[in-house]
Formats: C-alpha cells, structure tokens, sequence
C-alpha cells in the first residue's frame, strides 16, 4: 500500500509536466547551445521518477514519518510546481526561485536520508545532477529572452 502512496504522489508531481507543456511559446525562445534534445526530458524525468519513489518509499520503509520524509515531501511539491511556473505561467522567475529550492530540498535528502538508507540516497544523487542542469538551463533560458 505505501508503494502505490509513493507511486501515486510522484504520478501527481510528473502530470504536472504532461499538462504544462512546452508548446510554442518555449519553442520560440532562445535558448544556449548545451541544452539537452527534446527526447532527453521524458527519458531522463520517466528514470528519475521511479528512482524518486523508490527512494521514498524505501526511507518511509525504513523509519517512517522522519526528516527525511519531510524533506521528499517538500521537493516532490516543489517538483510538480516547476512545470506550471514555467510553462503554464510562463515565469521564468518564479521557476527559477522553485527549482533553487527544489535543488536545496534534493540535497537534504540526500544528506538526512544517509544514515537511515544509502540507497535511497544514492539514488537520488542523480536528481540532483539533472536538477542542477535544469536550474542552469531555466537561468540562461530567462537570462537569454528577459530583456534588460
């Protein structure tokens, strides 16, 4: 029962993305060199979502209602978030402000959820990383197409 919990809550976090969609507004914008092909966003977030409820729910396993728990609460909410702020209200500002604390939450997870299991942790290390490229590419993105 607390798989398909954590299964569900991700599913809720990643239909963010399938309603906010890119579409032609962000097709127009310019964007830097190093972004990543359109077929890496749902190929990497599909990999990164079974490892982010896994990790949760391995952790709930392992020492319920915790810190750790905490912390994957607040960056599952913030993870959903993202795509509306970005694609949906198309603020580039707010997104960024979303996916800085998004990147804060990741990593106090990966660092509270340490002791109680490394797995669980590890595998969110790759989040971070994509996360990390997310951020960099939502502040060119708005550095790139906000006018001075």
């Amino acid at each position: 029962m607390a798989a398909a919990i954590f299964v569900g809550l991700v599913f809720v976090a990643a239909a963010s993305g399938a309603v906010f969609k890119p579409g032609p507004w962000y097709q127009t914008l310019r964007k830097p060199s190093w972004t990543p092909p359109n077929w890496a966003f749902p190929t990497v977030w599909t990999l990164l979502y079974i490892m982010i409820a896994y990790a949760g729910w391995s952790v709930w396993t392992a020492a319920g209602w915790s810190l750790p728990l905490l912390f994957w609460s607040v960056q599952i909410v913030l993870n959903g978030m993202w795509s509306w702020l970005f694609f949906g209200l198309r603020r580039m500002d707010l997104a960024l402000a979303d996916i800085s604390l998004l990147w804060f939450a990741i990593a106090a997870f990966i660092v509270s959820a340490w002791t109680v299991s490394a797995l669980a942790s590890l595998l969110f290390v790759p989040y971070l990383l994509w996360v990390t490229t997310a951020g960099a590419l939502n502040f060119s993105v708005r550095r790139l197409n906000v006018a001075a």
